[in-house]
């Protein structure tokens, strides 16, 4: 039986961020919620603002991957069993609310360093806004609205 959206929501929330604590897990449900209801660009081509869709997208999340550089993947949203809290940000996020010092950014990642690249890796489609715990936050450039 496939998982609602809600779930699938719930488990890529703790996949993802859920060592990052609440604001963290905020965080990154913010950016999946900013890709659901962007305006313009691929986003908007391709999860047509639609949950599932913008979590399914082929390559966006780790999590929804079960090999990574050819290596299986143990870190998935099918081996997460969530807590409360991983619903309660789920519905935080799809109701609207946004944390703050994330603003409208559309990517996020783990750069395994202290400083962030300035640049969302391997394009200059986001810039570097925020840093929260060990997740850099990027919003789109004029160049996004091309993809």
């Amino acid at each position: 039986m496939p998982m609602s959206a809600r779930e699938l929501f719930a488990r890529l929330i703790q996949c993802e961020a859920g060592g990052e604590g609440e604001n963290g897990m905020k965080a990154v449900a913010n950016v999946i919620m900013d890709r659901v209801n962007v305006a313009y660009g691929q986003y908007l081509r391709t999860g047509q603002g639609d949950l599932r869709t913008v979590i399914e997208e082929s390559g966006e999340f780790t999590c929804m991957m079960s090999t990574v550089y050819g290596e299986v993947n143990p870190q998935t949203v099918w081996a997460m069993t969530p807590e409360q809290i991983h619903y309660d940000i789920a519905d935080w996020a799809t109701a609207g609310n946004k944390l703050s010092g994330v603003d409208d950014c559309l990517w996020y990642m783990n750069p395994f360093s202290p400083t962030c690249p300035p640049y969302f890796p391997y394009t200059e489609t986001g810039t570097i806004f925020n840093r929260i715990g060990e997740h850099c936050f990027y919003q789109p450039t004029a160049l996004y609205a091309q993809t």
